[in-house]
Parts: C-alpha cells; structure tokens; sequence
C-alpha cells in the first residue's frame, strides 16, 4: 500500500517526535541511575528545557494535523510520569 504525502509526514513527524522522547527519556534514566538530581540543578534545568521543547513541538505538529492531540499528550504524560518517578527516588533515598 502506498503512503499518500500526507500520510508520510504524519509518520515522520510521529518517528521525530518519539525521537526526541526517547533522548529526553534517557536524560531521565541516567539521573535515575545516579541519582544526583539535587546536586546538580543544570540536570533538571536541561530536563525542564528539553520537556519545554518537546511540548512545543507537539503543540506544532497538532496544528499541522501530522499528530493526534492524544497521542502528543501521551508522550508527555509517559515523560511527566518517569520524570516523577525521579524525584520519587532521590527523595526516598
């Protein structure tokens, strides 16, 4: 079956999208890993930015119709959820 035009920039900009979640997810697991959130605020400001940007991008993509609002939630919301599990950890530590 071929992809119509449209249907090939929704599935890049869906493999984008989950690119940059994928690198914001491994920020997370390497704090998570180490756990050093607290001494070093330039990790969570990063997180924060990086968070900020992703948002943004899904706000973008949504407006163009390449992704569903539902799925862009999803991927942040997977993201807010590792995120708190994070700050979980350190703070149980």
């Amino acid at each position: 079956m071929e992809h119509t035009k449209e249907q090939s920039y929704q599935l890049k900009a869906t493999e984008l999208l989950r690119a940059d979640a994928a690198k914001i997810e491994q920020l997370i697991k390497v704090q998570m890993d180490h756990l050093t959130m607290p001494q070093c605020p330039l990790y969570e400001e990063v997180l924060d930015t990086q968070m900020f940007g992703l948002s943004r991008e899904i706000d973008f993509a949504v407006k163009l119709g390449l992704i569903d609002r539902e799925e862009g939630k999803l991927l942040i919301d997977t993201l807010e959820k590792k995120l708190s599990l994070l700050h979980e950890a350190y703070t149980n530590k």
